[in-house]
């Protein structure tokens, strides 16, 4: 695809066709290296899509120093300024919105269905966002409620922090940035963003977006690389909030590395679907196979294990392999295709192993199960016994497990098994065992009759246990990138203060 205009200082093709594209540090596009490079390769066909060099430390702090720069005079931008900073980016993108569907195939693996629907994500994101804005205000707090602060008045405010680093994952490459990058700016913060190496083109792409819109230079900064640049970037002292999307391994690296510092840690997830025997069989098992296999399953917030009560078991499972044909992987430029590649091909390898396993300790492939290089076929696993590695492991992939169940209680033991705790299920129309449930699942969030979704962030989400610290979502995502500050005014020298009554027994 022809690169537009506004990406040419972004991008550059060489004579083989392949993309070079630099870091954003301070409004300067950088492509120098010395010497290392990241490829970035398609899951579509493996071909190379772009060389970028990788950042070293030196240009890791570099951008902090721009960001730290550029804060004030985001913070000193009116706050309606910000929002209509913020239109002009959404009009920019809608205006690119082939450009990165383009993006996010060629990168992702995307189907066209799941590119659209990530941009239209990210473009409601934009909009709600902007709205919500709006509530950053603050608090009064008359003193006069408490004995020691009468006379005195409190003035809360939500200030920005400062500078937020934004780390993200591979599998929402323009959604997850978008939505650190856009609470961390309309609240007055510049951003250090740093892009998973598979997929740095998209997170570039919006990067030039916001540029193009007005934000001053150095309000947002892009740096790509290894592990070393996360671990610079995250243990840099005037970096405030560390904003990360990914695996909890490495957001427990994260927590041990930051120093004292906010954190927003969304990770892991293994998510299970409860179906008992008083739901609609047909609507669990086509909500049971789309939360599995929507994005190939590489989401947080994925169907991983579906639960069901023995008796209904056969038949739900019946539904489900029928249900499962509606989702036809291959090639993701194929219009038909709804479940494309995986990242790459370690990825697929990692989930075809879990299925390996499974398939030796019990369980029976009803349907799937064949990898082709990134491409792993929409799996059905029938009967996995509670030993085999899936039922506790992170799946990240196309594959609808089935464990039979004989109650409830089982169901919450099995769901406790894996150390995550971000989103689960239930499908039931007795509100009694639907609320029984949903209080004892440990997860961030319990979805009723449908699968989980965490969507535009309309609703907040996030995790407990190991997956993860703070909440993601419309408003709340701007309250994690603001810090409260008190201000307290004594009122008793202009007289203007209350004042205790001269009662005896009540302190002056």
């Amino acid at each position: 695809m022809k690169i537009p205009p506004i990406f040419q200082e972004v991008i550059q093709e060489d004579v083989r066709g392949v993309w070079h594209a630099g870091h954003l540090i301070g409004g300067e596009w950088l492509r120098k290296t010395a010497g290392q490079e990241l490829l970035v390769t398609s899951p579509v066909d493996g071909r190379a899509v772009a060389r970028l060099p990788k950042a070293s430390s030196e240009d890791v702090n570099l951008a902090v120093a721009a960001a730290e720069a550029a804060q004030p005079r985001v913070r000193e931008i009116a706050a309606i300024d910000r929002i209509a900073l913020f239109s002009r980016v959404q009009r920019l993108l809608e205006e690119h919105r082939d450009f990165f569907k383009f993006l996010l195939l060629w990168e992702g693996g995307k189907p066209a269905h799941e590119a659209l629907g990530e941009i239209a994500a990210t473009l409601e994101r934009l909009h709600m966002t902007m709205q919500e804005a709006k509530k950053i205000t603050g608090e009064y707090i008359p003193g006069d409620w408490s004995h020691d602060t009468v006379g005195k008045i409190g003035i809360v405010m939500n200030e920005p922090v400062g500078i937020v680093a934004a780390i993200t994952a591979f599998n929402y490459p323009l959604y997850i940035p978008a939505a650190k990058i856009i609470p961390a700016l309309l609240a007055g913060n510049a951003v250090v963003a740093k892009p998973a190496s598979v997929v740095p083109l998209t997170l570039l792409c919006f990067a030039r977006l916001v540029e193009e819109a007005g934000f001053p230079k150095g309000a947002i900064n892009v740096v790509m690389g290894s592990s070393q640049v996360g671990d610079t970037l995250v243990g840099n002292s005037r970096v405030r909030v560390v904003s990360f999307t990914g695996s909890t391994e490495i957001g427990q690296h994260i927590a041990m590395t930051a120093g004292i510092k906010k954190l927003h840690l969304e990770l892991g997830g293994k998510g299970v679907a409860i179906v008992l025997e008083d739901s609609d069989l047909e609507f669990a098992a086509q909500k049971c196979v789309e939360g599995s296999l929507k994005n190939a399953g590489q989401r947080c917030d994925a169907i991983s294990s579906v639960l069901v009560i023995g008796k209904v078991a056969d038949e739900l499972v019946n539904r489900m392999q029928k249900a499962i044909l509606k989702w036809p992987g291959g090639d993701p430029r194929e219009a038909k295709t709804k479940v494309g590649p995986l990242i790459n091909e370690a990825a697929a390898i990692r989930v075809a192993k879990l299925i390996e396993d499974a398939v030796e300790k019990g369980a029976k492939i009803l349907c799937g199960g064949k990898r082709n290089g990134a491409y792993l076929e929409p799996t059905l696993l029938d009967e996995v016994p509670g030993n085999a590695r899936i039922v506790t492991e992170e799946t990240f992939g196309p594959v609808v497990s089935v464990i039979r169940i004989k109650d409830e209680e089982e169901a919450v033991a099995i769901a406790a098994r894996p150390r995550y705790g971000l989103d689960s299920c239930i499908f039931t129309n007795d509100y009694y065992r639907m609320w029984k449930l949903a209080k004892h699942l440990e997860v961030g969030s319990v979805t009723i009759n449908d699968l989980p979704r965490h969507g535009v962030g309309y609703f907040p989400f996030g995790g407990v246990r190991n997956s993860g610290i703070g909440r993601e979502g419309v408003g709340y995502s701007i309250q994690e990138m603001t810090q409260y500050k008190t201000v307290i005014f004594n009122l008793e020298p202009a007289g203007l203060g209350k004042k205790h009554l001269p009662e005896e027994g009540v302190p002056s």
